[in-house]
């Protein structure tokens, strides 16, 4: 696990989107097209807002999420919606971007079609992911109902997972296909973050999901 540490949150934004930037130019010098992870959630914003910025060939680049809530793009719980906003302007535009959402009542309905859809970007070239306070990364969440099958070796490649007490179905890409990123990258904000990280490398992805891809990862921190 290599671990960055920044003086604060701008210095983070702006140079973890350099390096991921760089990353993404480098291997498209010698592929014909590279695949980009990203997350949801609040911290990606302004990450987004600088690499949609970047000149390089976006054209050959496909952009998929780690992850998505089953609600509609119009939903501001939506990550394809926020990749829409704040990724896929400026350059970034020329992107391919494929959202792991479709329309109907729940993610098993289409899951053999947006299997077919992701396979052929994995692994990724370039994954970015978040991890939450309780541990979580991607829509692993420690309490989720299907939580040994999302971690096991030979998990399918999409798992829709369902929470306790929360009637919003997610989708997320299970372990193994993160782990297999030729590069990763975590980011964290905030005190309660680096605590629960701390915390995350002494259990078994079992108890803290994130566990499973802190050898792999570089993480990057501020306050």
């Amino acid at each position: 696990m290599k671990m960055i540490e920044y003086p604060d949150r701008d210095f983070l934004f702006m140079r973890a989107a350099d390096m991921m930037a760089s990353e993404l130019r480098a291997a498209l010098g010698h592929e014909e097209r590279v695949s980009f992870g990203v997350p949801g959630g609040t911290t990606p914003g302004p990450i987004f807002d600088t690499l949609a910025g970047v000149a390089l060939d976006w054209d050959r680049v496909d952009i998929l999420p780690s992850d998505e809530r089953w609600v509609p793009e119009s939903s501001d719980r939506s990550n394809a919606r926020l990749i829409r906003r704040r990724l896929l302007t400026g350059h970034a535009a020329a992107a391919r971007f494929h959202p792991l959402w479709r329309d109907t009542p729940q993610p098993e309905d289409v899951l053999d079609e947006l299997t077919e859809m992701v396979t052929p970007h994995l692994p990724f070239n370039l994954l970015w992911l978040g991890m939450g306070a309780d541990m979580h990364t991607a829509s692993i969440f420690p309490d989720s109902d299907r939580l040994a099958e999302a971690l096991a070796p030979d998990a399918p490649l999409l798992m829709p997972m369902r929470r306790p007490g929360e009637e919003e179905i997610r989708l997320t890409i299970t372990l193994p296909y993160l782990t297999s990123a030729m590069s990763l990258h975590l980011l964290l904000l905030g005190e309660d973050k680096k605590e629960a990280l701390m915390r995350a490398r002494d259990l078994e992805p079992a108890q803290a999901p994130v566990a499973g891809v802190l050898a792999n990862a570089t993480i990057h921190y501020a306050d």
